[in-house]
């Protein structure tokens, strides 16, 4: 069984991101999204709400599992059984830090492969980041992350404003 990790923040999860992972689940026989618990990156929603939103919108594919992880990734992939990392790429600035990752991921373990997968076009200039900041300004959501989440995300904008 050819099992990948295709890990992230996914603070929120965007359309760009279900790209990668429904492309994913069509080229392995199983695909773990592993959510990184990283409180350094002071996310909008935990770990959980994340695992939560990304099972809501993956719901419909067989083959997603989704979980998320702390410490090193190539810790996780071998916990659950992958060989492969997948990541998604938007930008050329995207290529090199992952680039680099994978190099070190490589020399971490050498069983592991990181493919990289290029987001559809029309999904290149989203961003997590700029789904908050679209957000946090009240825009429209539509189109940038699935439909089942925008007001998820909207409610969270705001509470998280008032807490400000």
């Amino acid at each position: 069984m050819r099992i990948a990790v295709y890990p992230g923040s996914f603070d929120p999860i965007t359309n760009g991101h279900l790209d990668i992972v429904e492309r994913a689940s069509h080229i392995y026989d199983k695909v773990i999204v592993g959510v990184l618990n990283n409180a350094k990156k002071n996310p909008l929603f935990t770990a959980q709400e994340r695992v939560e939103l990304i099972k809501k919108v993956t719901s419909h594919i067989d083959n997603v599992e989704v979980d998320s992880f702390t410490g090193l990734l190539v810790d996780f992939a071998k916990a659950k059984g992958a060989t492969v990392i997948v990541k998604g790429l938007r930008t050329v600035a995207d290529f090199e830090y992952e680039f680099q990752m994978a190099l070190l991921n490589k020399s971490l373990n050498p069983e592991y492969e990181t493919v990289f997968l290029m987001t559809d076009s029309k999904y290149s200039y989203i961003s997590s980041s700029m789904v908050k900041e679209l957000a946090g300004f009240n825009g429209d959501l539509a189109g940038l992350v699935p439909h089942r989440i925008i007001n998820t995300i909207k409610q969270k904008i705001q509470i998280d404003e008032r807490i400000e």
